[in-house]
């Protein structure tokens, strides 16, 4: 695509909208559409066009970028309800970027295919901070042809790599949420036990900065647990979905991954306590609960 091509973005949600605002500070055309529309409107002052319906967000669209919550809903939005991809244009090229299941980004390239319309996978990981910092780590699957045409408009959200074929941008995001999950796993435990043994988990985790234990989960989730600061960049009920989908593939491919369904045990049982929609690092009130430490309860969604 030699000119600036139009981009439909779907989905302006925690990550959406200031991923969307990039694109149009970076003088993308855009037009933007909400399940909720108030949640898109702030997103004018920026130059963006407010779509009413997602089939006018993508009429004229060279790229439809999608950041909606799961499969299911992206799968309602190009085939169901929506109907988005009876309006898409022949040769444009749809990038979902919502964390979804391999097979069903298969399922989806494939329908979309007998439109003569591409496709990449190319989920995210960053979160919030990411999003809003444009730097997010963007791992994308699909033919070197469909890659190439969406790169100049991937390049303003963050550092992107080109993994393969489709399906495989998908794969690498469930090989990161499993260390992510498992990371966030250990952390809340070393913090409990700290605190409880007698040290301070803040000069804890100041001490592990810049060791072989530093991370980025340890530098922004260890301050969110350190903080009980749990408003979601990445709930709890989304981190259960990556388990699911993990676990389908490992059946698939006939893996035992002892450790990833162990951690994933852990996440769902902080589901079922009722704090699902807490951030993920909000695990370590799992841990505490379960050792009868847990001082203080807060309201599902809301910072401590």
């Amino acid at each position: 695509m030699a000119h600036k091509p139009h981009i439909a973005f779907l989905g302006t949600g925690i990550m959406g909208a200031p991923m969307a605002r990039h694109l149009a500070e970076a003088g993308f055309p855009l037009k933007v559409w909400n399940r909720t529309p108030e949640k898109a409107e702030a997103l004018a002052a920026c130059g963006a066009t407010i779509a009413s319906s997602a089939s006018e967000a993508v009429a004229d669209a060279d790229v439809i970028v999608f950041m909606v919550t799961s499969g299911e809903a992206a799968d309602d939005v190009l085939f169901g309800t929506g109907e988005v991809a009876t309006h898409l244009k022949s040769g444009a090229i749809v990038v979902m970027m919502s964390s979804i299941a391999v097979d069903v980004a298969r399922a989806q390239a494939r329908r979309l295919a007998r439109y003569n319309v591409g496709y990449v996978d190319a989920p995210v990981s960053g979160g919030e901070t990411g999003a809003i910092n444009a730097t997010l780590a963007i791992m994308a699957g699909g033919t070197d042809h469909d890659f190439e045409a969406v790169l100049p408009v991937l390049s303003v959200l963050g550092r992107v790599t080109h993994i393969g074929q489709v399906g495989a941008g998908q794969l690498t995001k469930l090989a990161n949420q499993i260390i992510v999950a498992g990371t966030i796993a250990l952390i809340s435990e070393a913090f409990t036990l700290a605190a409880q043994g007698g040290a301070d988990p803040a000069q804890v985790r100041q001490a592990l900065t810049g060791g072989f234990a530093d991370s980025i989960i340890l530098q922004q989730q260890g301050l969110r647990m350190i903080e009980g600061r749990f408003t979601p960049g990445g709930n709890a009920f989304n981190q259960v979905k990556d388990f699911d989908a993990v676990a389908r593939v490992a059946s698939e491919v006939q893996l035992s991954l002892p450790t990833t369904e162990c951690v994933s045990k852990l996440f769902r049982a902080m589901v079922a306590e009722g704090d699902g929609a807490l951030d993920h690092s909000g695990l370590i009130r799992h841990i505490q609960r379960l050792n009868g430490l847990l001082k203080t309860d807060i309201q599902p969604g809301a910072s401590s």
